[in-house]
């Protein structure tokens, strides 16, 4: 099977990404980047109530923010980046909110976290994270809360805090399913469009304009190692009259029939093309002029013994094939000249039949 044949937008999915989605490093950068200064100025303020702790613990957590995003810049992991920085905003959070810090409103900063770790992480990651976190709220302002870390909160706060809290992390839940929903359609909109835009509607093989591009890709890579490849140009003998006679939809039934055989036949790092109409273009990577004509004899024979049924009974087409091999620093249009001179000559000397590149015409 060729490798045109293979590709489907599902398997193209993780090529493309929703424009104007800020990707997941540069926002945590972003968020370093605003959370460092407000830990230092927290630290800053907390300085003033003579608490030996708080100033200390706030600006290591800025450095440990700030050399989560060097270590990111630095190497590139964004496993890493992403791991690191929940992990820290989490153990941050709760202490801000275990030990009241500003007089006990820190904990409101937790307010953050949910629309943060949904964005940034997997939705299992977020619901399990923003699952916890619920849980450790609700044990902070329960009575073994009070008991082992009495907290300053009142039990209206309490209420209120666990109250929207709960159901700003169901919010958060419904509108990152809602984006990842909408991103994952958006995505395969564009692999859709990106298939189409380089394959035959008809038999789902490549289209001219990627079979040019992988032509060129072949043709480079000869410039470079030296590798030789050859093309065969396939044209269906007499379709016109297979239209004329049974109709245009046993036409389309050849054409993919073709295409079929081409599959079955061509190796997986062979490119496929419907060239146009009823011919077909196939690249052949490191192949040379008699393997070349082997092959291009191989598909005719194949095709020649399928039948395509019709009111008038079964009907059989033949293909004529030719075959040209890169010779030195020739042009891909000088090849594809010589391809197209070696199929008029298949056509000339009876049709069913293959020619290459010095004109040997194999029946």
């Amino acid at each position: 099977m060729s490798t045109a044949a293979r590709k489907t937008p599902d398997t193209e999915l993780s090529q493309f990404r929703v424009k104007g989605e800020i990707p997941v490093p540069v926002l945590i950068n972003w968020l370093t980047m605003v959370a460092v200064p407000l830990l230092c100025f927290f630290a800053w303020r907390s300085s003033f109530r003579e608490d030996p702790v708080v100033p200390p613990l706030l600006v290591g957590f800025a450095v440990l923010l700030a050399v989560n995003s060097i270590v990111y810049w630095v190497s590139g992991h964004r496993t890493l980046q992403r791991r690191g920085f929940i992990t820290i905003i989490t153990v941050l959070f709760t202490y801000l909110a275990v030990h009241a810090v500003e007089d006990g409103s820190a904990i409101i900063w937790l307010f953050a976290y949910p629309p943060i770790i949904f964005y940034i992480s997997e939705s299992r990651i977020g619901v399990i994270a923003c699952g916890g976190g619920f849980a450790a709220v609700i044990l902070l302002f329960s009575p073994l809360g009070d008991l082992l870390f009495s907290p300053p909160y009142s039990t209206s706060f309490r209420l209120t805090m666990i109250a929207v809290l709960g159901f700003e992390m169901v919010t958060c839940y419904i509108l990152d399913q809602s984006r990842r929903r909408s991103k994952l359609g958006l995505l395969k909109l564009a692999a859709e469009f990106e298939y189409a835009a380089k394959h035959d509607a008809l038999t789902g093989l490549a289209n001219r304009r990627e079979a040019l591009e992988q032509l060129e890709a072949e043709y480079q890579r000869y410039l470079r190692h030296d590798r030789t490849f050859s093309v065969l140009l396939l044209d269906i003998d007499l379709f016109k009259s297979v239209n004329d006679n049974h109709g245009h939809h046993i036409g389309d039934e050849l054409i993919v029939q073709v295409a079929n055989t081409l599959r079955e036949e061509c190796r997986r790092v062979d490119t496929v093309a419907r060239w146009g109409g009823e011919e077909y273009l196939v690249v052949l990577p490191e192949t040379g002029p008699a393997d070349a004509l082997n092959s291009a004899n191989r598909i005719r024979e194949a095709f020649a013994r399928k039948t395509v049924a019709t009111e008038q009974g079964p009907i059989q087409a033949t293909l004529s094939v030719g075959v040209a091999s890169i010779r030195r620093a020739e042009s891909i249009d000088r090849l594809l000249q010589r391809c197209d001179e070696a199929l008029y000559r298949a056509k000339s000397r009876g049709r069913n039949r293959a020619c290459g590149d010095e004109e040997t015409v194999a029946a």
